[in-house]
């Protein structure tokens, strides 16, 4: 993961500092950079902080679904989309005032949140929607199943320059907890390998690129599997490319460590449909990584 590393120090040595970006909390950023990764060399998982691979896997099962509501992440220990409902929940009930963001009580009154999210459905249905992002997209674009049929088209006719899967409904971006940062991806085939290029418009480079990475090497590794090819390259162009200035004395802590050797991971190969695989298909072998190393996110 030197790629990886290489832009952290490229943001920190060229990015232009942006005071007055949406979330108020300020960033480092650069624009229009390109990452690739080589998926016979290994899975590309973070190795110089502890990543979260489970919640890596259930979000992406959660996306394929076509799901955007926060139940299924949270009944499953993953709470990396509870601040978007939860913030919606406060402002709607006029309490955001009485529980400042990241305050104690905004801690205990989130935990509060998230055990009614699962405890009652009918809750959860009114306050744990995240909008029609990501998932909804890639499953229901204007009623058109855009996972599907990718799938389907690699099978059929794996020479197309079509194969792109697009999250990026302009109309809808209003109705969305948060826009989606990773707008469209691409697959190619290439002899027996199958590639894909993804665009991210916004990249949060210390918490969420390597949850991007990885989520892509995925599902990557999936669709080659179900449509009969090995994996080949993952490339991310990358847009906005940012430091929140609340992570920079983390970022510089990941550049003093020295990476790892990469993981393998290892799908069930008796699944031959993506909307098949649960959490019990995948296995990473071999991950070692330095400690965690905790950042707050910027809602």
């Amino acid at each position: 993961m030197v790629q990886y590393l290489t832009l952290l120090k490229d943001i920190l040595e060229n990015g232009v500092i942006e005071k007055n970006e949406r979330t108020g909390t300020g960033t480092k950023k650069v624009f229009g950079r390109m990452l690739k990764f080589d998926l016979s060399q290994g899975f590309p998982l973070l190795t110089t902080k502890r990543m979260f691979i489970k919640g890596i896997i259930h979000e992406l099962l959660w996306f394929i679904s076509g799901d955007s509501n926060i139940r299924y992440l949270v009944k499953n220990g993953v709470h990396i989309w509870d601040e978007w409902p939860f913030q919606r929940y406060l402002v709607q009930k006029k309490l955001d005032k009485k529980y400042p963001i990241y305050s104690e009580s905004w801690q205990e009154k989130k935990e509060e949140f998230i055990q009614k999210i699962i405890k009652d459905e009918m809750f959860a249905k009114k306050w744990g929607d995240c909008g029609p992002f990501y998932g909804v997209q890639w499953r229901n674009f204007n009623g058109f199943d855009q996972l599907k049929w990718v799938i389907n088209e690699i099978k059929k006719n794996p020479s197309s320059r079509r194969l792109i899967v697009n999250a990026w409904n302009a109309p809808l971006i209003d109705k969305m907890a948060l826009p989606p940062c990773h707008v469209m991806y691409q697959f190619q085939v290439s002899k027996d390998k199958l590639n894909c290029m993804m665009y991210q418009r916004s990249v949060d480079t210390f918490l969420g690129l390597p949850f991007n990475i990885a989520s892509y090497a995925l599902l990557t590794m999936m669709v080659a599997q179900v449509t009969g090819y090995k994996p080949g390259e993952l490339t991310l162009a990358l847009g906005d490319t940012h430091l929140y200035l609340n992570h920079i004395d983390q970022a510089k802590e990941q550049l003093k460590r020295k990476p790892y050797k990469l993981p393998k991971m290892k799908l069930n190969p008796k699944v031959k449909s993506i909307f098949k695989f649960k959490y019990e298909d995948y296995e990473l072998v071999g991950y070692k990584s330095h400690p965690a190393i905790k950042a707050q996110i910027s809602v």
